[in-house]
């Protein structure tokens, strides 16, 4: 198993990117074929070589094709099927980034996977520029330069209009700010700030949090063994009201109580790690 993220350098890429991440799985690889995709509020463009498949299923829909595709900001849990080899890398867009680039689908567009053209989308042959790094196999940092470079003539044309500069201050509270004080710290109706942020992301405030709130408790939970898991301190340390609130969470996103998830551990976190840069 190879895996790799690291986040860009150029500024321009920065405002709309949040990291990239590369995940190679080989024919020798044992580990769980089918991993379960968190929800999660940003998207994330897939690069993969045009023959290589994908299958991805939530509670309602089946997604499949082959090549790069993007993974739009889902909601629900979805299996992944990585019974096969595979190489992919992963351009992780920040939250509400996708309302400002002009794509072919209307944004915001949630629970969906699509295909993608990406040298159309990038104007340059991405692919092949990937494979010369990979058959040299150049350090991490050769990457980052590379995608830098083909990013930077695509995003820095794309501006951002009031309601994403809006979105993006009421991102920075959420992490450290229950969802009612937002409206007064931006000096704004929460109203406002509602409209505004589900016309960006697709997601409310509250829902956004939650999953923010999520994706903290499964690095937490991630640096532990399963028999060393403490689910009250889990509790006092993210802020619920008791383990019934913590319950309930967990049952809303991924349709699982705390012990169910701690005995499966089938989240790719679990599974692949947490994509530390080597």
């Amino acid at each position: 198993m190879k895996n790799w993220k690291i986040v860009p350098q150029e500024p321009n890429v920065a405002e709309f990117v949040q990291c990239y991440w590369l995940l190679e799985k080989e024919a020798s690889d044992t580990s769980h074929n089918y991993p379960k995709l968190n929800p999660d509020p940003s998207g994330t463009l897939i690069i993969a070589a045009e023959q290589q498949k994908y299958a991805y299923q939530n509670k309602n829909d089946n997604f499949s094709g082959q090549g790069s595709h993007w993974i739009f900001p889902n909601s629900q849990t979805m299996q992944l099927d990585h019974s096969q080899p595979f190489v992919i890398l992963g351009i992780k867009f920040n939250i509400g980034a996708l309302y400002s680039l002009d794509l072919p689908l209307k944004q915001p567009v949630i629970d969906q996977v699509t295909k993608v053209d990406v040298n159309l989308l990038l104007k340059i042959d991405i692919l092949n520029k990937l494979s010369c790094l990979t058959k040299e196999n150049h350090p991490v940092e050769s990457y980052r330069d590379l995608l830098d470079d083909i990013l930077a003539p695509w995003l820095t044309s794309k501006l951002q209009d009031s309601h994403s500069k809006l979105c993006q201050k009421a991102i920075l509270q959420l992490t450290n700010h229950p969802v009612s004080e937002i409206g007064p710290l931006l000096h704004c109706s929460q109203r406002t700030i509602e409209r505004s942020f589900s016309r960006v992301t697709g997601f409310t405030l509250k829902q956004c949090q939650s999953m923010l709130r999520f994706e903290a408790i499964l690095e937490r939970l991630y640096a532990v063994k399963d028999a060393d898991i403490d689910w009250l301190n889990i509790v006092d340390e993210f802020g619920f009201s008791d383990q019934s609130h913590l319950i309930r969470n967990l049952k809303s996103i991924i349709d699982e109580t705390p012990g169910q998830y701690a005995k499966a551990r089938d989240l790719t976190i679990d599974i692949y790690g947490d994509f530390t840069s080597d």
